[in-house]
């Protein structure tokens, strides 16, 4: 394993320490969620690995991203206060300072990107922020928000490139060692770099030789790239869109760079198995993001078998249709659903011969399509897609083989 921060040749001393995020913790106690930590019998068998949770998205929002948040706030002068403040934020930090912000009386706006969808602007909305849509990128909409800042003398409180953000952030390990410390390994997401800042800062502090792994969208490896002095593509259409930063912060790199120990990349099928795996076994419900440090495990496995690990599970603001998708994908991975297509005569009885092999099988049907006009087949032929559920992909298998034994042409139609 590749040691980012023996790398380092100068070491962030002062840039944020375990004296902070103590401070912290003593400044947001009794108003943030104490969240849960727990073992996981069954994650563990399945990983290798001795594997504790911390449920972040149990926060009131739903988020780790609260306590951040919550800090920085609670520092404000009174004049500060009065004058409010504003961020640039279409997820989990917008929701975090705009329900603090209501609650201590300070005015709390939110700039978007005008493409937000309209759940985010509802959900900041409905916990007492004051949402601006403006721009066509979150770049856009962070550039007018710098623009209000000046005008309207707000306080601008950044999502993760801010010391007092990180350092509240941080309270996370304290509360994670503090309920396991047997954990000799932490697994934390990689956005901004506002979370593993603060909670590698106090962990290190607590116990000098743990392990700091970061995790990373292979589709958003900015940190990354920062890090290990690559340039790798970033950009796309991440299920972790939590983490999906181009542009780490300047602070966070900084203290990244003397305390990280590594940095995983996952790509977007763990995502989505860590995602469902932890619904299944769980019962609980998270985000892309959320779902990393368990796909990290997963992905890399020989980096931590046999250790005591550590997982956030960062937040659980997922949209239910996505959630629904993310679920069926995982489905059809592990051969429970399945679309085959084949290729029949059209002729009466054709149908119902290959009808007969399912119920053979057992296998169950849940759609059926018929393709007549746009194939290349003759006029007489036709392709048809049948969508099924079969027990595991065992039972799958011998479908197809029965199929292809009694001369049927079949194949299944592949996730992306």
């Amino acid at each position: 394993m590749e040691n980012l921060a023996r790398q380092s040749e100068e070491q962030p001393l002062a840039l944020l320490t375990l004296a902070d995020v103590r401070a912290a913790a003593g400044r947001i106690a009794g108003q943030v969620v104490r969240t849960p930590t727990m073992y996981s019998k069954t994650l563990s068998q399945i990983t290798g690995a001795q594997i504790w949770l911390k449920f972040e998205n149990q926060q009131f929002t739903a988020a780790y991203k609260e306590r951040g948040a919550l800090n920085a706030l609670l520092q404000l002068t009174e004049e500060q206060r009065s004058r409010g403040v504003i961020a640039a934020s279409a997820g989990n930090h917008a929701q975090g300072l705009s329900y603090h912000g209501t609650r201590l009386g300070v005015p709390v706006t939110i700039v978007m990107p005008r493409t937000t969808p309209t759940v985010k602007v509802m959900q900041t909305e409905s916990v007492g922020g004051k949402v601006v849509l403006e721009g066509e990128t979150f770049d856009e909409a962070s550039e007018y928000a710098r623009s209000m800042e000046v005008q309207m003398g707000m306080t601008f409180v950044h999502p993760f490139d801010d010391p007092n953000v990180a350092a509240g952030q941080g309270t996370v390990a304290l509360e994670l060692m503090e309920d396991a410390p047997e954990i000799d390994t932490l697994v934390v997401p990689i956005g901004g770099g506002g979370l593993l800042s603060g909670m590698g800062t106090a962990a290190r502090g607590l116990k000098p030789d743990i392990r700091l792994i970061g995790v990373q969208a292979q589709l958003f490896p900015s940190m990354y790239s920062k890090l290990k002095h690559v340039d790798l593509p970033c950009g796309g259409d991440t299920l972790a869109e939590g983490i999906a930063v181009k542009a780490p912060g300047e602070f966070t790199s900084k203290v990244l760079a003397g305390i990280v120990d590594d940095i995983v990349l996952v790509d977007e099928p763990m995502l989505e198995t860590a995602l469902a795996l932890l619904l299944q076994i769980e019962k609980t419900v998270v985000e892309g993001a959320g779902a990393a440090g368990l796909a990290a495990v997963m992905a890399e496995p020989e980096l931590f078998e046999g250790r005591n690990v550590g997982i956030v599970l960062t937040g659980g603001n997922i949209d239910t249709r996505l959630l629904a998708n993310v679920l069926l994908r995982d489905l059809a991975r592990s051969g429970r659903l399945a679309r085959l297509r084949l290729t029949l005569q059209d002729r009466p009885g054709a149908l119902f011969k290959v009808m007969r092999e399912f119920d053979s099988h057992h296998v169950n049907i849940i759609e059926i399509y018929h393709q007549r006009i746009f194939t290349h087949l003759p006029a007489k032929g036709l392709i048809t897609d049948i969508e099924c559920e079969a027990r595991d992909r065992d039972q799958l298998d011998r479908l197809v083989a029965s199929l292809r034994a009694k001369g049927y042409s079949v194949s299944q139609v592949e996730l992306g």
